[in-house]
């Protein structure tokens, strides 16, 4: 199977949807734009996107690329963002992205499962040094991207943890009709 991958804007609950699919015993690879962030503040001359998002950019599809290509390995895996992330954060910038990056956006699970950011989780910081409404700007934008590369996205409710769990786990069986299917669960 593809890997599959959990996306959205910032403060929306992925990295926590991610390590509980790991405490489950699925394999599952962390967001990298976060590390390489903390990484990168730390150099003299780190490469930062809000000062250099095409420089940065560079970086998170090197991890990217290889966190596919190891999940690809797997019968399933789950990505905490992946390649079209980088394409959407791109376009935000004013930047078109690079045709590698276009090409790499393919060979994932048809369905992408979209955490919508939630001002009750929502925590700016310097490594998210955005505002909340700027989150959601984000989360329309890596919608959008995701549904022109033709994926069917599917809205994670905010629930409880296990409860998003359980969305995602019985929502990867089920089928999507036409080429691109926006659906949003409502309890």
């Amino acid at each position: 199977m593809f890997p599959v991958i959990i996306t959205g804007g910032p403060g929306a609950g992925k990295t926590t949807l991610i390590k509980a699919l790991s405490d489950r015993g699925f394999t599952t690879f962390q967001e990298s734009s976060r590390d390489l962030i903390e990484q990168q503040s730390q150099l003299k001359d780190g490469i930062l996107p809000w000062e250099n998002m095409s420089g940065f950019a560079a970086l998170c599809f090197e991890v990217m690329k290889q966190q596919k290509s190891k999940a690809s390995e797997h019968s399933i895996a789950f990505l905490d963002r992946a390649i079209p992330d980088i394409c959407g954060y791109l376009k935000g910038a004013g930047i078109e992205p690079d045709k590698q990056y276009l090409l790499e956006s393919k060979g994932y699970f048809r369905k992408v499962f979209v955490c919508c950011p939630h001002q009750d989780i929502y925590v700016q910081d310097e490594i998210r040094p955005y505002p909340f409404e700027e989150a959601l700007d984000i989360h329309y934008r890596l919608v959008d991207i995701y549904q022109q590369f033709g994926y069917c996205c599917i809205e994670v409710p905010f629930k409880t943890v296990n409860e998003r769990v359980e969305f995602v786990l019985n929502n990867i069986s089920t089928t999507c009709s036409g080429n691109i299917v926006w659906f949003i669960y409502q309890s």
